[in-house]
């Protein structure tokens, strides 16, 4: 694991470092404290994964706008998996996730795992505002927010990214779920790496924030938030071959399955065929609690691998390798405006 740091000070070059140099400046993770107008500081962690590179982008753009001028408010920001980020990466074989080592986790303890927890201590201590935790997905998607918590505040920062938002409360160890113990928390879902617009974008909402004086205790007009709650989290077996080209494979999973995100999926949807023998199921769904609930969801009919129930996608890849290292996807459900009423 890398030497983790922390800085008083931006390091020199690194408003213009591209995310596979950054390297360069920094052996590893580092935690970079600026003071501005208002003491309690915003705290915003990039490049968890090091193939999501808006969050670097956005942070430079905002660091450049308040060159030689005081921040609205303090600022913390956390830059995660350097190594990964030098080979555009997610994460290294041997890695953790970095989003699956905070407060919370199912881990074993390791230095990953400690480096979080001072992350976490240093902020509480600081009295952290507000945590803003920015990533990019490798398939199609829209923009939208992910939050832990249907609180008030929560709801009013995360509509201020967008009316589309998701609660999710699994997997653990996530940053975001982890501060939501400590402030309004929310992780931001940029779109693809490298496009302007997710750029622009974050770049808009992390400057909006730190202009904040504080957060509405009231709840966002209904008709403002499309909201969804994750309901399960779908991998491919692991004895299971599958791809989305090889016809040799166990599952030839469906071409540009991608589009089907954020798509209301109806029983009968294909989405992949197997070749031969194949367990009772090749994906694993898991809940909030653990359980696999692909049965729920999940068919196969023939060769066809179909849906069993409606849901609602997100996240879908067809970065092969992607899947293997964290998931096919997830599986989502509208809330709709009485269960919402009651959450608070």
């Amino acid at each position: 694991m890398e030497s983790f740091i922390q800085l008083d000070q931006v390091p020199d070059g690194l408003l213009d470092v591209r995310a596979n140099e950054l390297h360069r400046l920094l052996a590893g993770p580092a935690l970079i404290h600026l003071t501005g107008r208002r003491p309690s500081p915003l705290f915003v962690s990039i490049l968890l994964h090091g193939n999501e590179t808006t969050g670097l982008g956005a942070v430079q753009a905002v660091l450049k706008k308040y060159a030689g001028q005081p921040l609205p408010r303090s600022l913390s920001i956390f830059i995660g998996n350097v190594q990964a980020a030098r080979l555009g990466l997610r994460r290294l074989d041997h890695q953790l996730d970095f989003n699956r080592i905070w407060p919370g986790h199912e881990q074993a303890p390791c230095v990953e795992t400690a480096m979080a927890q001072t992350v976490f201590d240093e902020m509480a201590q600081r009295g952290v505002f507000v945590s803003i935790d920015v990533h990019n997905n490798t398939g199609a998607n829209p923009h939208y927010a992910c939050l832990d918590r249907l609180d008030e505040q929560t709801l009013q920062l995360a509509v201020m990214f967008g009316r589309l938002m998701i609660h999710s409360t699994c997997p653990k160890g996530t940053q975001s779920g982890a501060f939501a113990r400590l402030c309004p928390s929310v992780t931001l879902e940029c779109g693809k790496p490298g496009q302007p617009f997710g750029t622009e974008h974050a770049v808009e909402f992390i400057d909006s924030c730190l202009h904040l004086a504080d957060i509405p205790q009231s709840r966002p007009p209904l008709q403002d938030m499309d909201l969804l709650r994750s309901i399960a989290q779908v991998t491919v077996r692991g004895e299971v071959r599958f791809s989305y080209s090889d016809t040799h494979a166990d599952l030839l999973l469906r071409k540009q399955l991608d589009r089907l995100n954020f798509t209301e999926l109806s029983p009968g949807e294909i989405l992949g065929y197997l070749n031969g023998a194949a367990p009772a199921l090749p994906l694993i769904a898991r809940d909030a609690e653990g359980r696999d609930v692909a049965p729920d969801y999940f068919c196969i009919e023939g060769n066809k691998l179909m849906m069993k129930k409606s849901a609602i996608p997100s996240m879908i890849t067809l970065d092969e390798h992607i899947i293997r290292q964290d998931c096919l996807c997830y599986l989502m459900e509208r809330i709709v405006a009485a269960p919402l009423l009651e959450a608070g």
